[in-house]
């Protein structure tokens, strides 16, 4: 029985994956994947109020609001980004927050790959097919040199994987996603 986001304490409003698409399935199997102390989700804080500074989308243009959007209390349009984007991003994003394994974020505010994918959609860069567009990228990074590998989740929470080797990976496929 897959768990549905809008039913987990703690998780933040994800109406930009809330309609059932690919990405809401990944993120049911790595949660269904964890032991339930796991799956409580703390989330670090995106303000809605305004500018706060947030260095790891420093020189990115902020999503902003429209008229209409503040009329019906919704947030703005994403921002439209690539996948070479949305990797760089993930990239800055564990730099100035941290990486973990095994959780979406810990209780200091580290995220997994998956995680850090949640708060860029969350703060308003690129879509759900951005995401998975970048994930189908990193799948063919890690199944050309290890062909067990089964999601980007199991690879992230290899034991021995390192900070250095997930922002590598980070930046090849990047690299991959501008030339094509």
């Amino acid at each position: 029985m897959a768990t549905t986001l809008h039913r987990l304490p703690g998780m933040p409003d994800l109406a930009f994956v809330a309609d059932g698409g690919e990405l809401v399935r990944e993120i049911e199997r790595y949660l269904a994947s964890l032991p339930a102390p796991a799956r409580r989700i703390t989330v670090p804080a995106i303000c809605a109020l305004g500018r706060a500074p947030v260095a790891w989308d420093l020189g990115m243009p902020r999503p902003r609001p429209t008229l209409l959007d503040r009329a019906r209390n919704r947030p703005p349009a994403p921002v439209p980004i690539d996948t070479a984007t949305h990797l760089r991003l993930l990239s800055r994003y564990l730099t100035v927050h941290g990486w973990c394994q095994g959780l979406l974020w810990d209780d200091a505010g580290r995220s997994c790959i998956l995680g850090a994918q949640l708060a860029v959609l969350a703060a308003g860069y690129g879509t759900q097919t951005t995401a998975m567009h970048a994930r189908r990228y990193l799948m063919e990074q890690f199944t050309a040199h290890d062909p067990t590998v089964r999601s980007v989740d199991q690879w992230n929470d290899t034991p021995g994987r390192t900070p250095a080797q997930v922002h590598r990976q980070l930046d090849i496929a990047a690299a991959r996603a501008t030339h094509h």
